[in-house]
């Protein structure tokens, strides 16, 4: 499908909104709303986010068409990876396969050669046991000095992973001094393949808006916007800010990664017409370290107040019967990405100490490092048999899923961006009318102890969290009250933030009509 032949839209809209997403869509809450509530809305939307394998996919969520774009790789690794270092470590092979084969060449020859002595010896043949003599000798050194180059390859890929020499510092500093926001070319070139993934995609869609999602979507859509608008169409971008960049941990190990997404990100920030965010704090952040004309619109990441009638039709699985226990077993629940700077580590620690306590760990991949490692942990303590992982349900099943158990966690180490958001599980958990154990980063902690929905602990303290989880089940009845406060759930629901959302899309594309009229259209359509 070319540029002159952009998707059909096959039904009267308000516009159509291309919505860009760097993950496989499956598992991320916030941008499957966002698809199907802006459809409601009578937006024509497509959905982009990055297919796992080599192939395409496509499928809807409501009336959102999503489409999943394969994205090559090949810019992953720097430039300076792929050539030999002659200088830095002279006796290392080039960069590639060569060395793990020598280096199996070698094994092999030397195994040939045993074999032939061996059946030289049975034979008795005292010509040919000196014949071999020589190549015995021979393979022996080679041996070595291809064990002394591979060794020497595999330093070099470490070091070069880990850039800390001075001429590695060197560089990087040289690219960011000369090049400024422009340097994430050099210091991460993977930002690339994303681009020219989606690129033409996007282009072909001719989108009146599109909608990207966090920083690496952000260069994407804001190119797009720029080249519908050297065309002549005035093409609106909105950047959906998930998190403030500068406080992640990094996602990548490699050093240049992070200053690399933190300089993309700065390049293009300036190109949105209008930013969301997921909180006051972040949106303040944001407008600070990008001089930004307006302050972001706060979209909270809140689940349905309602699901659709199929979606309600479906089987919510029962967590306890998962986890094989009753009613009575207390049961706490942690339900999210996971990784160590989400402090799960703490509540397996916890269980010797609670011995009645089950653990439940519902998260995207069961069979992570991270999880295993947790497992085992589990085991070493004895207490493998009240550890529960199990996978992701579909969002809109989450609420009802989840308020089978006593407890919700939300356990998260102290880092930047953890302190200054109510993340996705809080408002979950609050759904599900749980009592919570928090952790006391910043934003979230003030929040329980305002509303009175749970207890706070001193983040990685094991003592703490053990005070925090009893004093929870000693008084569940009084920590679920709280959920009566007039009006404390009706401001946590996607209804209201959707009605945000669309206001900023409203005001970007004034002539496209109102929210509300297109929902009361659609719903005179189906009476």
């Amino acid at each position: 499908m070319s540029a002159e032949n952009p998707a059909p839209r096959t039904r009267a809209t308000r516009g159509r909104i291309v919505m860009l997403v760097d993950n496989a869509v499956n598992g991320d809450s916030r941008v499957q709303k966002e698809a199907r509530s802006a459809a409601e809305a009578g937006w024509d939307v497509v959905l982009l986010g990055k297919a796992k394998g080599k192939k395409g996919q496509t499928w809807q969520i409501g009336d959102a068409e999503v489409r999943l774009l394969p994205v090559p790789g090949p810019l992953f690794r720097r430039r300076h990876e792929y050539r030999r270092a002659v200088l830095r470590s002279p006796l290392a092979y080039r960069p590639g396969p060569l060395a793990a084969y020598r280096r199996q060449k070698v094994k092999a020859r030397r195994a040939d050669l045993n074999v032939r002595l061996i059946l030289a010896r049975r034979e008795g043949s005292p010509l040919a046991r000196l014949a071999l003599a020589v190549p015995r000798i021979a393979a022996r050194f080679l041996s070595s000095w291809v064990e002394l180059r591979y060794r020497r390859t595999k330093a070099l890929e470490e070091r070069r992973k880990a850039m800390t020499s001075p001429l590695d510092r060197f560089t990087t500093a040289f690219w960011r001094r000369t090049m400024g926001d422009r340097s994430w070319r050099r210091l991460d070139p993977h930002l690339w393949d994303y681009e020219l993934a989606y690129a033409r995609v996007v282009d072909d869609l001719e989108p009146d808006l599109i909608h990207a999602n966090d920083f690496r979507m952000l260069g994407v859509g804001a190119r797009a916007a720029l080249r519908a608008r050297a065309k002549g169409r005035d093409v609106k971008l909105v950047w959906d800010a998930h998190e403030f960049l500068p406080g992640i941990k990094p996602w990548n190990p490699h050093p240049r990664w992070h200053v690399a997404q933190c300089a993309h990100e700065r390049e293009y920030a300036r190109h949105a017409d209008a930013v969301t965010t997921v909180s006051d704090t972040l949106a303040g952040m944001l407008t600070e370290r990008h001089h930004l004309a307006e302050r972001p619109t706060v979209v909270l990441n809140a689940p349905d107040a309602q699901v659709s009638p199929e979606q309600a039709a479906e089987p919510v699985p029962d967590l306890r019967e998962l986890c094989e226990i009753g009613t009575d077993t207390p049961l706490a629940v942690y339900s999210g990405a996971a990784a160590p700077q989400r402090g799960l580590d703490i509540m397996v620690e916890s269980l010797p100490r609670l011995p009645e306590l089950h653990v439940a760990f519902v998260v995207p991949n069961t069979t992570s490092d991270y999880m295993r490692t947790l497992r085992a942990r589990a085991e070493e303590l004895e207490v493998g048999e009240r550890l529960h992982i199990l996978p992701y349900v579909p969002h809109y099943q989450v609420v009802r899923f989840l308020s089978a158990a006593d407890l919700g966690v939300i356990p998260i180490h102290h880092w930047p961006n953890h302190e200054i958001a109510l993340i996705t599980k809080f408002f979950e958990y609050s759904h599900a009318r749980l009592p919570l154990v928090v952790s006391d980063v910043k934003t979230m902690s003030e929040t329980v102890e305002r509303t009175g929905q749970g207890e706070v602990f001193r983040a990685e303290d094991l003592e703490d969290f053990v005070r925090a989880v009893k004093s929870v089940l000693g008084d569940a009845g009084r920590y679920r009250g709280a959920y009566d406060a007039p009006g404390l759930l009706d401001q946590w629901t996607w209804e209201a933030q959707a009605d945000r959302l669309d206001e900023v899309y409203t005001r970007l594309l004034p002539g496209g009509g109102t929210r509300r009229a297109a929902l009361r259209a659609t719903e005179e359509a189906g009476a």
